[in-house]
């Protein structure tokens, strides 16, 4: 009986755990979107900045801040203008002045060249003008301006150009719609000025005797450390502290105290909060010896503030931070768990796609595959005697004789006779004469049998054409499950450790100047070289063709080419290159056409396809007939080509595919014929696929070899025959495709294969352009100028690949 209350009191726990969850993210939601939509971070910042003096007169920071927005957020230019002018105004009338004036200057020159390009080159002079201006009218007020002041001015126009800079690469950070994924270190440097310029306006604020841009300064150094480790840690505290220094130079030992905490903190992050706790408090002790002993107890405090705020920080906030900071083991394991996340679901996603479309392609394939048994018979000739007995027995007077009492010999004539009919066509002269004895109505029921076979024959074969077409639906869903299961490998293929081989890439190309940030090795087998970096460069002028590529290929004993590059536009900007494997051969092109009697709209298409796995495809289509219809029977030939074989489908289940899909599509008379030649870059073996097309030839020296197979035009019959013919090409090799235009062109000449050898055989020129513009203009000569049919023809020429750019020996490497 206790149980239930006990059930019910676990029930309302977590339903109260499950409100307060729900409370605090929708409380983390309001606060994100006050801070960012709404623009309250922003303010802040500019209040703060607004206060923000070093050097006792010197502020850089409003109008730099300003100039920043005005580029990055221009609509919260107004707001962030009111709120610096309110924190200045807490400082000084005469500093309120100052930024009133200089922001006043900088928003009408800013406003003045808007239009301008290089905005980003721009916008630093008009800060530097600004702040000139505005101290040079301030100045002028209480006589002519000194040397020191003259100085001070260029030095707070300069800091102010540098700020913007600076600033630029700050703000967009603390954005939500931040998309890069990692922080650079000069980055975290910027944010880290960032930071320093907002702490340096909470100066001459204090708390019980501890002020609180030291305060606040000291948590950041213990945050970062505890983040970044050591590097961070001491940079973070030499940056904030020199800033603040310049604010009051009373607190120039500071600088000592936060870097040496952060440098030790950092060590000393093993030991968790605590350790870096330790470090700050340690730096505190060491650093306080050399002052007054009345600044240590204040020092003391601050630390001690600065540790507790520290330790208040939410795990949940620091785990966001590590994430962004290169090197440390959040941002590793983040990495890692998104792109193993990213790769299993697509992968899983894949194969179940895959299984789906296999387990469709057994379906069809089973279903009605197997021939007919002796029931299945049974049932089709007792289908077949009753549409005959219905239109010939019923109404005849000898039916219940021949039906009931005598079935069988009745049954066994007609089903002989059915047999018959179904083999040769002819009736069996005995079995005709039994069944004329038998039924007094034997000529009608002969003549009804006749008519009832042809029914019979059209509807077997339609059945037929089903299966068939089943058939072919099969072998496409079939190849399509094998085309995404080889994708789903592909995805799940973990990247190889190639250590040694990332050595030497990343010292040669070291040794020449380019420092590379990431080097991906996903791939090294033979032909099939993957491998991707980013780099910076100040200047891109083609050095991941020119460079980078050359000393690849020296280092794997392979050819290596530049096969997609994104360059940043910025200087000093991250360019990803990636670099694959060149093809042994290359394949160069010409083609010529004419239509019909001169015009415009041919019957024929052609097109050449780069297929993924080093292949390339060339393919002329013939609709049939002549002007705009047959024109786009070809281009829809080749379209659905082009689409299915670009996904890795086979070539033969390819022309099925078409050919099902253009025999169903229409009810016209309305076909093509497809030459397709398919060529692995690899080995330079060709694959030939002709359905109605005219003969090919390749042309080798003087020796010229006829290609040619005897297929229907694609969409005439359902289940169309193809046949491949295979031959090896070599470099230099010609390759001539035509259409029946040219082939069957020439007038007067009665051996065409003859004509077309002898004529390519005294062709001189080996320029695939030339030779395809010659040949058209022959068979159109041999017509004294007359075009009575559709023309094309295609040329390829295969040439061994050599590199534009020679191997780079390695760095270090013996000759």
């Amino acid at each position: 009986m206790e149980t239930l209350p006990k059930a019910n009191a676990r029930e309302f726990g977590m339903e109260k755990i499950d409100q307060a969850g729900k409370f605090k993210k929708k409380l983390g939601v309001n606060i994100k979107a006050l801070l960012y939509e709404k623009g309250l971070l922003f303010l802040i910042v500019g209040f703060l900045l607004g206060r923000a003096i070093i050097l006792t007169d010197v502020s850089p920071f409003s109008v730099a801040f300003i100039a920043t927005i005005w580029f990055v957020q221009r609509e919260m230019t107004f707001k962030t203008m009111v709120a610096i002018l309110l924190g200045a105004l807490t400082y000084s009338v005469t500093h309120s002045i100052f930024i009133l004036l200089s922001i006043t200057v900088f928003i009408f020159i800013a406003a003045l060249f808007k239009n301008k390009r290089n905005q980003q080159v721009l916008i630093p002079i008009f800060v530097f003008l600004s702040m000139a201006l505005a101290r040079l009218g301030i100045y002028s007020f209480h006589g002519p301006l000194s040397s020191y002041e003259w100085m001070l001015m260029v030095v707070e126009g300069v800091l102010g150009s540098v700020l913007v800079l600076i600033f630029m690469q700050s703000i967009p950070l603390i954005s939500p719609k931040r998309y890069k994924p990692t922080l650079k270190n000069e980055e975290i440097v910027c944010m880290i000025i960032l930071i320093a310029s907002i702490l340096t306006g909470t100066i001459g604020w204090d708390f019980y005797g501890a002020s609180v841009e030291q305060t606040l300064s000291r948590y950041f150094v213990l945050l970062f450390a505890f983040v970044g480790g050591a590097s961070i840690g001491s940079t973070v505290g030499v940056v904030a502290g020199l800033i603040l220094s310049l604010a009051n130079v009373a607190n120039l030992y500071q600088m000592s105290l936060l870097a040496f905490s952060g440098l030790l903190g950092g060590l000393l992050k093993e030991g968790r909060k605590v350790g870096v706790g330790v470090g700050l408090l340690v730096g505190t002790f060491l650093i306080g010896i050399y002052g007054s002993s009345d600044n240590l107890i204040p020092s003391i405090i601050e630390s001690s503030v600065a540790i507790l705020l520290f330790f208040l920080t939410p795990a949940a906030w620091i785990l966001q931070i590590s994430r962004y900071i290169p090197g440390t083991e959040e941002y590793k394991n983040e990495q890692d768990r998104y792109l193993q996340k990213i790769r299993n679901v697509t992968a899983k996603r894949v194969e179940q796609f895959s299984d789906v479309f296999g387990a469709l392609a057994k379906s069809f394939d089973t279903m009605d595959s197997v021939s007919l048994d002796e029931s299945e018979k049974r049932k089709e000739t007792d289908y077949f005697l009753s549409q005959v007995t219905e239109r010939s027995c019923q109404t005849c007077f000898m039916k219940d004789r021949c039906w009931q009492k005598e079935f069988d010999s009745t049954y066994s004539l007609m089903a002989d006779m059915k047999e018959d009919m179904e083999g040769e066509g002819l009736l069996n002269i005995k079995t005709l004469r039994e069944f004329e004895n038998h039924c007094v109505k034997s000529k009608k029921v002969v003549e009804i049998m006749k008519e009832e076979m042809t029914l019979f024959d059209a509807n077997r074969k339609l059945k037929q054409q089903v299966l068939e077409s089943k058939r072919l639906v099969a072998d496409q869903l079939q190849g399509v499950s094998e085309v995404m299961e080889d994708f789903a490998k592909e995805i799940l293929k973990e990247r190889q450790n190639h250590e040694l081989q990332e050595n030497q890439i990343i010292e040669s190309l070291k040794h020449i100047g380019i420092e590379i940030e990431k080097l991906d090795i996903f791939s090294l087998e033979k032909g099939n070289v993957d491998i991707e970096l980013t780099a910076s460069f100040y200047n891109y002028h083609g050095e991941g063709a020119k460079l980078i590529a050359p000393i690849l290929s020296d280092i794997l004993n392979e050819m290596v080419v530049v096969k997609q590059e994104e360059i940043s536009p910025f200087p000093n900007g991250t360019s990803y290159l990636a670099f694959s494997s060149a093809k042994e051969f290359i394949v160069v092109t010409g083609a010529a056409n004419a239509a019909k009697g001169g015009g415009i709209i041919s019957g024929d298409s052609y097109t050449t396809i780069e297929l993924g796995a080093g292949k390339y495809a060339m393919a002329i289509s013939d609709g049939m007939g002549n002007g705009k219809r047959a024109r786009e029977e070809s281009m829809e030939t080749l379209r659905l080509l082009q689409q299915i074989l670009q996904t890795g489908i086979p070539e033969k289940v390819a022309i099925k595919s078409i050919n099902s899909i253009l025999s169903l599509r229409t009810t016209d008379e309305m076909f093509a014929t497809l030459d397709l030649a398919v060529i692995d870059l690899h080995d330079a073996f060709v694959q030939f696929l002709k359905t109605g097309s005219t003969p090919s030839f390749i042309k080798r020296g003087d020796n010229i070899l006829k290609i040619e197979a005897s297929n229907l035009p694609i969409g005439i019959i359902q289940d169309v025959d193809v046949e491949i013919v295979s031959e090896q090409l070599l470099s230099e090799d010609l390759l001539i495709m035509m259409s029946d235009g040219i082939f069957d062109g020439p007038m007067h000449v009665e051996n065409t294969d003859l004509w077309m050898k002898r004529k390519l055989r005294e062709m001189t020129t080996t320029d695939p352009q030339e030779i395809a513009d010659i040949l058209l203009e022959e068979v159109i000569r041999t017509k004294s100028g007359e075009i009575d049919d559709d023309m094309t023809v295609v040329v390829a020429k295969v040439q061994k690949n050599k590199p534009k750019w020679a191997s780079i020996p390695l760095y270090g490497k013996n000759a």
